[in-house]
């Protein structure tokens, strides 16, 4: 799980070294196969970092509090789907896996992770647990959805790594054959839900116009639900052809809450975030392909 925080009081990064603040204690640290990897606790919180990035948040005292509020928009494929098995692209400190868990308790979960180190991290520090229910597996998303024959209600898509120009997608799950690789693995009216760190408008607003075009090369509708607290949108891709409009999410909010289906506390409030219109940058920016996603271009043009 990965967020860019607009006010962050954790790890600095000056010059290329990483600096705590006073009073913060880095509990655990090493760098894996993927990652320089470091779990720091701080006034209450404990914090997941990658390379420096801010990856989870936590609290120490209550484990399902203290997250980043894009995780919760991951409940939101619940508006157009009733789910009962779902599969996760990352895993982190397990923040949304951790809320399935305790909200969600009927849901089977696949969680998918490329790294046995932070497999291992979410286990030792963040309460991440393995359960008749829940099944961690240690592999590469896109050739995890290539080898599976299972059909779920809804994908999440959360996933990062690094490269010159800091936090980015991997290449080979941006593209309109990665899409309709998880499209098939998708089942009716089954969902996809890809956390995107950038801007409707502003920061990395090219990268989010041209996941979303390429998404709606797939799936037939493309909503946004964009971050008060972070610079991230999660985009939620589904096969439904039914548009939905905001009075339809207010409906759907309703009858879920109140036939008890949903149980996040927050859930009304989240689903306001509801967004129905393209990024700005749709109409502009490529299509990604297997043989052409220019991931570091667009990101250089946040840079320059």
């Amino acid at each position: 799980m990965r967020s860019l925080a607009k006010v962050s009081s954790g790890v600095l990064a000056i010059f290329g070294l990483l600096l705590q603040p006073v009073g913060a204690e880095v509990v655990f640290e090493r760098t894996s196969a993927y990652h320089h990897i470091r779990v720091v606790d701080e006034a209450g919180t404990r914090t997941l970092s990658f390379d420096g990035t801010s990856e989870t948040r936590m609290s120490l005292k209550n484990p399902l509090q203290g997250h980043f509020e894009y995780t919760e928009f991951f409940h939101m494929p619940w508006l157009w789907a009733n789910l009962s098995n779902v599969l996760m692209i990352g895993l982190g400190g397990g923040s949304t896996q951790r809320s399935y868990q305790h909200y969600c308790p009927t849901v089977n979960v696949d969680t998918v992770e490329i790294d046995p180190a932070v497999v291992q991290i979410a286990r030792d520090y963040f309460f991440v647990k393995e359960t008749a229910r829940h099944r961690i597996h240690i592999s590469d998303g896109r050739v995890f959805l290539r080898r599976s024959t299972n059909r779920y209600d809804a994908i999440f898509m959360d996933a990062y790594t690094e490269n010159r120009y800091g936090s980015f997608l991997p290449q080979h799950m941006v593209t309109k054959e990665f899409f309709q690789l998880a499209s098939d693995r998708l089942v009716t009216n089954g969902v996809l839900a890809y956390n995107i760190i950038g801007q409707i408008e502003g920061m990395r607003a090219d990268l989010l116009g041209a996941i979303h075009r390429t998404l709606k090369l797939v799936f037939p509708e493309v909503y946004l639900f964009p971050a008060g607290d972070s610079q991230n949108v999660v985009l939620v891709a589904t096969k439904s052809k039914l548009k939905y409009a905001s009075a339809m999410v207010e409906q759907r909010v309703t009858w879920l809450v109140q036939n008890q289906r949903v149980n996040l506390p927050t859930f009304t409030q989240r689903a306001r975030a509801f967004r129905a219109n393209e990024p700005a940058q749709w109409a502009r920016s490529p299509v990604l392909a297997d043989d052409y996603s220019p991931i570091e271009g667009l990101l250089k043009q946040t840079t320059d």
